[in-house]
């Protein structure tokens, strides 16, 4: 690689800071680590955070950044937890994040929807993404532990596209710190500086060195923190910062829930099988994604789940083993307005979670839910996996 574009790459994200936001608890983080005492480390994303384009796990920017804390500050154990699920959305991350992540009582998470929290099939989700993210944002910074949150942006660096500006915003309305990549570095790219290819193979994904500048990013950003001559000298600022009150949006997604077999199997008044049946195998990473769900494979196959909530949605298994079995799901009786979930993928990079809403900002209260099967063959090479079904507000 041209060592001219790393520098450039390097030079450009050390002023990426979009929001300032208040460093209270940043600072309070850095201190805690700078004494020497324990400090955990989080991430919660898609496939970037994953670590998607790097050669290896220990390339990605996720991995990076924990090695910075780990140099930074020798005397601190750093625990690193890397939630990052490829092809999701923060409204799989609000569902997720407790189990995920807050089990490990972070200090210091990052937060990173934006490629993913953008149009969908030419399809405009930004006031459904904007309410699902602020769900996530108080559901962490609202956690017991009060962990220093910053949120990172990436973009698609083919277009510029990503959800960036509705993020910010509710990264302004809680005042956390955001930083930016399309803020930095997309405009090399729109001044024809270096080529997207440099960074990315696909214009999404960064390569180990578009991996290294969103690391730099955000230990420029966490630097800045540090060298702040009241974080070390003068202790920390006297106000807390705490968890505001009002809300964006009408934050219905803050308390989700993603129902998997175990805590329905405790609960058997919850779901009612007729056809499906457990998938025994137990989740062992967060990756372990078609785990701890149901399977079926004959026509007429149902499942119904009992749950209460406002907004509901069905995670089932899009297949490259096609053909596949195709369901619907039928809420509260009505067939008529039956959703179809088909089973089949379409792409070729692999089995995809899918997350179907199927009722959002409906009536408060108990709701029926039923998965059938409507749709099988001799010759299916997989059957239906039904992941999970989220349910909030």
């Amino acid at each position: 690689m041209n060592q001219d574009i790393q520098e450039l790459l390097l030079d450009a994200v050390q002023n990426g800071l979009v929001n300032r936001g208040n460093w209270e608890r940043m600072k309070r983080c850095i201190r805690k680590a700078d004494c020497g005492e324990p400090v955990t480390v989080g991430f919660i994303g898609g496939s970037i955070t994953q670590d998607a384009g790097a050669t290896i796990h220990e390339n990605c920017y996720a991995y990076r950044v924990y090695q910075w804390w780990k140099k930074q500050f020798p005397k601190s154990r750093i625990t690193y937890v890397n939630a990052g699920i490829g092809a999701t959305t923060s409204h799989f991350g609000v569902a997720r994040v407790q189990t995920d992540l807050l089990y490990a009582k972070p200090d210091f998470v990052v937060v990173e929807f934006s490629v993913n929290d953008n149009d969908i099939d030419g399809i405009d989700e930004t006031d459904f993404f904007r309410e699902t993210y602020e769900g996530l944002i108080r559901r962490i910074y609202g956690a017991e532990c009060e962990p220093a949150v910053l949120l990172v942006h990436n973009v698609r660096y083919h277009d510029g596209s990503s959800a960036e500006d509705f993020h910010l915003e509710i990264g302004r309305a809680y005042e956390l710190p955001c930083v930016s990549m399309r803020k930095t570095v997309y405009p090399l790219i729109e001044q024809g500086i270096i080529k997207a290819s440099d960074i990315s193979e696909d214009n999404l994904h960064p390569n180990d060195l578009g991996h290294q500048a969103l690391a730099r990013l955000i230990t420029s950003f966490l630097e800045t923190v540090s060298e702040e001559e009241h974080v070390k000298e003068s202790g920390l600022e006297v106000q807390k910062h705490m968890l505001p009150e009002q809300t964006v949006t009408q934050n219905t997604y803050e308390h989700a829930m993603c129902l998997r077999n175990a805590s329905c199997e405790v609960h058997p008044v919850i779901c009612e099988k007729n056809g499906f049946v457990v998938d025994e195998k137990e989740r062992e990473a967060v990756r372990d994604i078609f785990r701890s769900g149901w399977i079926a494979a004959t026509v007429g196959d149902s499942i119904i789940f009992h749950v209460t909530g406002q907004n509901i949605a069905i995670q089932y298994r899009k297949s490259i083993r096609r053909p596949t079995p195709v369901a619907q799901v039928i809420v509260d009786g009505d067939e008529e307005h039956a959703m179809i979930l088909d089973g089949n993928f379409d792409q070729d990079w692999g089995d995809k979670l899918q997350l179907d809403q199927v009722m959002h900002h409906g009536t408060s209260g108990d709701h029926q839910v039923e998965v059938r099967i409507i749709q099988a063959e001799k010759t299916d090479q997989a059957p239906f996996y039904l992941a999970s079904v989220i349910t909030a507000g």
